[in-house]
C-alpha cells in the first residue's frame, strides 16, 4: 500500500513538471533553430487572430481611381501562374494546318481554359449575389471568354434559388494594338454608355497587357455612374511595361510574350485557335500584313 502510494506521488510529480515546462515553451518566443515563417502552434493560432482582425478593419481600396469598384485589390483572388517553363511542344495537341509553322509552343490549352473560366463564372456569381450583372464585352479579343463566361453563369444561375435575372449584356471596342505591340493609345467605340447608369457593371476582357486599355477605359466608363464596375480578365501579363492595373476577377497570369488563340489575334489571324499559345517568328511574318484574301 505504501508503495502505491509512492508511485502515484511520483507520477504526479512528474506530470507537474512535464506540464511547466510546455507551458514555459509556448510563452516564449520562437527558437532560434526554426526555418524563417515557421513559428510554434500557439504563436501561429495568436497571429492568425491577428491578421484576421487586419484584414476586416483594412478598407478595400480601388485600383482605377475615380471609378465606383465596390470589389477593392485586396479582395481579388490571385490568378493562376502561367510559367515559361510550363509551354508544351505542338506535338502534343491539335493544331490547325494553316498555322502549324506559326506556332511555337502551347502555353494553355483549351481544357484548361474552360476549366479556369467555370471557376470565374462562380466567383463571379458569388461576388454578386442577388444582383443582375450588366456584361460589358470588349471585342473583339474577348468574344469567346465572353461567350464561355455567360453559359457557365447561366447554367450556375439555372440551377440555384435566385430569382434575380443573371446577366445582361452588351458590347464596346477598345483598341490599343498594331502589330504585336500596344500602342499606348486607345479608340473606343460601340454601345450607348448612357445605360449603363446604375448598372452593376463587369467588363469581360482577353489580356491585361500593359494596362494602358483598362486605365483609360475604366475612368471613362465611370462618368457614365454605373452602380460598381469592375474587370474579369482571362489573362494577365507579367511585364515590365505594365501601368500596374490589375483586374478583379483573372484566369491566368502569363510570361511576357505574345500569345494568340482563343480569340485572341495578331492582325485578325488566329482567334479561330481553340489553344492559347505563343505566336512563332513565322507566324509573325506570314501574317505581317494581315489575313490574306485567298
Amino acid at each position: 500500500k505504501n508503495l502505491k502510494i509512492l508511485l502515484f506521488h511520483l507520477l504526479a510529480s512528474s506530470l507537474l513538471f512535464i506540464m511547466s515546462g510546455l507551458s514555459k515553451q509556448l510563452s516564449s518566443s520562437p527558437p532560434s533553430d526554426l526555418n524563417p515563417g515557421q513559428i510554434p502552434i500557439a504563436s501561429a493560432l495568436s497571429q492568425s487572430h491577428l491578421d484576421l482582425q487586419m484584414l476586416s478593419s483594412t478598407p478595400s481600396t480601388s485600383t482605377a481611381p475615380g471609378a465606383p469598384r465596390s470589389f477593392g485589390a485586396n479582395d481579388r483572388l490571385e490568378p493562376i501562374i502561367i510559367e515559361s517553363s510550363q509551354q508544351q511542344t505542338t506535338d502534343h495537341f491539335l493544331i490547325p494546318n494553316h498555322y502549324k509553322e506559326c506556332v511555337s509552343s502551347v502555353l494553355i490549352s483549351h481544357g484548361m481554359i474552360m476549366d479556369r473560366v467555370q471557376k470565374l463564372a462562380k466567383d463571379i456569381r458569388e461576388a454578386y449575389d442577388g444582383k443582375t450583372i450588366h456584361l460589358l464585352c470588349v471585342l473583339k479579343g474577348g468574344s469567346a471568354f465572353f461567350q464561355d463566361l455567360q453559359v457557365c453563369l447561366r447554367n450556375f444561375h439555372q440551377f440555384s434559388k435566385q430569382t434575380d435575372i443573371p446577366f445582361t449584356f452588351d458590347f464596346i471596342r477598345a483598341k490599343s494594338y498594331a502589330g504585336t505591340e500596344s500602342t499606348g493609345t486607345v479608340k473606343v467605340s460601340g454601345c450607348d454608355l448612357e445605360k449603363l447608369k446604375g448598372k452593376h457593371v463587369l467588363l469581360v476582357e482577353d489580356i491585361v497587357d500593359t494596362g494602358t486599355t483598362m486605365s483609360y477605359l475604366i475612368p471613362l466608363l465611370a462618368t457614365y455612374n454605373p452602380a460598381s464596375l469592375r474587370v474579369t480578365s482571362l489573362l494577365e501579363k507579367r511585364t515590365p511595361r505594365s501601368c500596374g492595373f490589375k483586374a478583379d476577377f483573372v484566369g491566368f497570369s502569363v510570361p511576357d510574350e505574345f500569345v494568340i488563340g482563343y480569340c485572341l489575334d495578331y492582325n485578325d489571324a488566329f482567334r479561330d485557335m481553340q489553344h492559347i499559345c505563343v505566336i512563332s517568328k513565322d507566324g509573325i511574318e506570314k501574317y505581317r500584313n494581315g489575313v490574306p484574301d485567298s
